[in-house]
């Protein structure tokens, strides 16, 4: 319908000045209009310049007030013809926004005596705002002084509006020639009677919806083929709730120390403590706690079982390795690598480098006969899989480890010297009470999932990566991860 009004009028008119007013003196729908003048163009049919004009429409409270009345003349229209009314009463006939408003401009124009009794001045007003407002609705032009006093009340809006003139292209028609599109059997047998549509091969193909990896997981897949090309094996780390024993008592972490306290750690209300553990191992790490052993002086302080009970968010990955070396020391000893990249959860302060749940990534190696130079070592062969050939190693504490180190790398592209993990050999008091020999040592090293993920994709912002106020098309147009190369 549009294609033909529009393809009509040109062969007996030169142009059309404004579609707007071609489609109202049609009787036709703009939108479709238009759009049919942008396909008619792509063919060069017709020839078009764009239009823009300026025009004004009601917000939503102009719609109301063309609807209902000002609210001046809705509060005038309130107030009784003889006598008055209290302000406490009128108000209750009136919506809140409408009394407010109508006090203002009904006493501006001395229509009403405002005071705790509200009365006429005059008998009769004209609803001059109304008017205006469904002049507008209606597209019709009115004064600027108008225009700017219902813009000042917000009453009215600008708004571009789009359209186009047209005249005829180079390829014009009284009627669209209709080309052949697909290369069916029937249109192949009449090729020669047929025009096919040209083929453009620049053009895009529609998007695929598919879904799309998060940064962390492309950082992840890397991290895991690292682990599993130096003959590492995964642990399992399903469980989030762990409970106080495996988290830190069985790894020789006193129970008054710091990060037992809530405000560091998560504890939960249901269920609030661990039904079984294991009493034997739990009596012996109780001993080596409380009296030492294994050449260990302990804690010297009164074990609480209450406290080891406690059911918690894990803090660390550690937990895992620890059920994981307690596993292994049931049955004759052989070695082991094993390695875990999951989630944890502190009680921290949301800020821009630290958020209330990370990733731990965690490598540990038991064997008979290591020593710190073994530990070193392992370190400088897994990073320098990561692309970082200098480390640097700074004495640190830990209470399940010891000698224990902090880790730095020098970053080539940020120029710099940045601490990247933290490592270190187990300590006896926790090793041996599980039941592994006295000759079997374990090096372990540890390091956080985002912080290189953040650098790798130039993200300075934790809650930018993590979280709830992630952009989803940061996710579609990250790149694939490259690590070391």
């Amino acid at each position: 319908m549009a294609e033909e009004a529009i393809l009509g009028f040109l062969q007996n008119n030169e142009k059309i000045t404004d579609s707007g007013q071609f489609s109202s003196e049609c009787n036709l729908d703009h939108n479709e209009v238009v759009n049919v003048i942008k396909s008619l163009h792509g063919f060069r049919y017709i020839d078009v310049e764009d239009i823009k004009k300026e025009r004004w429409v009601l917000t939503d409270e102009g719609k109301k007030y063309a609807a209902e009345g000002s609210p001046e003349v809705q509060l005038f229209l309130a107030v009784p013809e003889e006598g008055s009314i209290s302000k406490d009463e009128l108000q209750k006939k009136l919506a809140p926004s409408v009394f407010k408003i109508g006090c203002s401009q009904a006493g501006k124009n001395k229509w009403v005596e405002m005071g705790k009794q509200v009365s006429r001045k005059v008998q009769h007003v004209e609803d001059k705002v109304k008017g205006l407002l469904l002049q507008i609705q209606e597209g019709k032009e009115i004064d600027i002084d108008s225009i700017t006093s219902l813009k000042a009340r917000k009453l009215i809006a600008p708004q571009i509006w789009k359209g186009y003139s047209v005249k005829k292209g180079p390829n014009y028609a009284p009627e669209r020639k209709k080309v052949a599109t697909d290369l069916t059997r029937e249109n192949l047998q009449n090729w020669k009677e047929l025009e096919f549509k040209e083929y453009n091969f620049n053009a895009k193909g529609a998007p695929l919806e598919a879904g799309h990896l998060h940064a962390l997981l492309k950082v992840r897949k890397q991290f895991k083929d690292i682990f599993v090309q130096m003959g590492f094996e995964e642990m399992p780390t399903n469980n989030f709730v762990e409970s106080s024993f495996w988290n830190f008592d069985a790894l020789f972490q006193p129970q008054q120390h710091p990060a037992r306290d809530s405000h560091d750690t998560f504890f939960l209300k249901a269920p609030s403590t661990t039904r079984t553990l294991p009493e034997d191992y739990v009596e012996r790490v109780k001993r080596v706690h409380e009296s030492g052993g294994y050449g260990s002086r302990g804690y010297n302080y009164d074990w609480k079982r209450e406290e080891a009970n406690k059911n918690l968010l894990r803090t660390h990955t550690t937990a895992v390795s620890s059920r994981m070396l307690y596993a292994l020391a049931q049955k004759p000893f052989e070695p082991k690598k094993y390695f875990s990249i999951d989630r944890v959860f502190r009680n921290e302060a949301v800020d821009r480098t630290h958020l209330a749940e990370f990733h731990q990534v965690e490598g540990l190696i038991c064997d008979r006969g290591l020593t710190l130079g073994h530990l070193i070592g392992v370190l400088n062969d897994f990073f320098s899989r990561l692309g970082m050939t200098k480390l640097r190693f700074k004495p640190a504490y830990n209470p399940y480890t010891e000698p224990s180190m902090e880790i730095f790398g020098y970053h080539e592209s940020l120029g710099k010297w940045v601490e990247i993990g933290n490592s270190g050999m187990f300590r006896p008091e926790m090793l041996l009470p599980m039941g592994l020999p006295e000759d079997v040592q374990v090096i372990a090293w540890g390091l956080s999932l985002e912080r290189p993920t953040m650098i790798l994709y130039g993200i300075d912002n934790i809650r930018d990566l993590f979280g709830h106020k992630v952009d989803l098309d940061l996710i579609k147009r990250n790149p694939i991860c490259r690590i070391g190369i």
